[in-house]
């Protein structure tokens, strides 16, 4: 049983090394510079906050043009601006039996992929981590605690279905099938879009924010709007959910960004159009306001255009 992992950043990176240090036959699709960096340093863990652990893989690599067989599950854990690469880098390693699991942000994703290989070919998937990837591409977990879920789109359970999970499972890692994992896609999107918008805008942690007049009031009325578009896009958020992220984005004292903000910071191109343009976008096509997530979107466009001409 073979796992293609198309994405070596933080996301990929991470789980594509706990699978292959748990043993499992995984190859990475990489670029020629990640390729020389990887081959140098190995694909390394590291855990500041739990103080100076690490762990190395070294998964066999692979370059755009040498994939030989078909993979039985495939990891996609690519930007959303890398997608249409991956699409076209990936078709070889997508034989009959092969499942597709992305983790990208956002749904715009399932439309491409479904188009291209066809929806029992897709899964939905959702990873949970807190990490970023350094200058030397060490992957660096900001805080503990990773999962990965993954279901069918319709919601139905196959022998394909487990055999993917069985294949995720048992690596350092919670791994779980829902039933509803287009809902769970949504309650994601729609915490990182409220999150990312609040801590783009402000430039700071949700501490920083909450600790000035109001602060605490921003981030309710991003989810606020965020929750509406989910709702009217048939996603309805439980008020658990909702109610967790509230006390997340109004915590005293709490260091809590997105990796929106931590792109930002890092002078990196931001996903503002899947992760809050979309969201708003569809909104607006289902009768929703979004003024707050469409003033983050303004933002993060002028600063990627500004970031773009900066580059030689």
């Amino acid at each position: 049983m073979t796992i293609l992992v198309i994405g070596a950043g933080a996301t990929g990176g991470y789980f594509g090394a706990r699978l292959a240090l748990a043993g499992r036959d995984v190859e990475f699709l990489v670029r020629p510079h990640r390729a020389e960096q990887l081959r140098e340093r190995g694909l390394r863990i590291t855990w500041p906050h739990a103080g100076s652990g690490m762990e190395v893989a070294r998964p066999h690599l692979l370059l755009a043009g040498e994939l030989t067989r078909p993979a039985d599950t495939v990891l996609l854990a690519v930007k959303a601006t890398a997608l249409d690469q991956a699409v076209a880098d990936l078709a070889r390693a997508v034989g009959p039996q092969t499942l597709i699991v992305p983790f990208l942000n956002g749904m715009a994703h399932l439309d491409t992929l479904n188009e291209r290989f066809g929806g029992t070919a897709v899964l939905g998937g959702v990873a949970v981590i807190s990490a970023t990837a350094n200058d030397d591409g060490d992957i660096v977990v900001l805080a503990p605690g990773a999962s990965l879920t993954i279901g069918s789109q319709d919601g139905t359970r196959s022998a394909r279905l487990q055999a993917a999970y069985d294949q995720l499972s048992g690596a350092g890692f919670d791994a779980s099938i829902s039933d509803e994992i287009i809902l769970q896609m949504w309650q994601k999107w729609v915490f990182i879009a409220t999150v990312g918008a609040l801590t783009c805008l402000m430039r700071g942690t949700v501490g920083d924010i909450v600790a000035v007049p109001g602060g605490r009031d921003l981030g309710p009325a991003i989810l606020a709007e965020a929750t509406s578009v989910s709702a009217a896009a048939g996603y309805p958020i439980p008020q658990a959910v909702t109610a967790n992220t509230t006390r997340s984005i109004t915590e005293d004292g709490s260091n809590l960004t997105s990796s929106m903000s931590r792109d930002v910071a890092a002078g990196r191109s931001a996903e503002a159009e899947t992760i809050l343009a979309d969201l708003a976008r569809r909104g607006n096509q289902l009768g929703i306001t979004t003024p707050l997530l469409d003033l983050a979107t303004m933002q993060l466009r002028v600063y990627n255009d500004q970031l773009g001409s900066a580059r030689p």
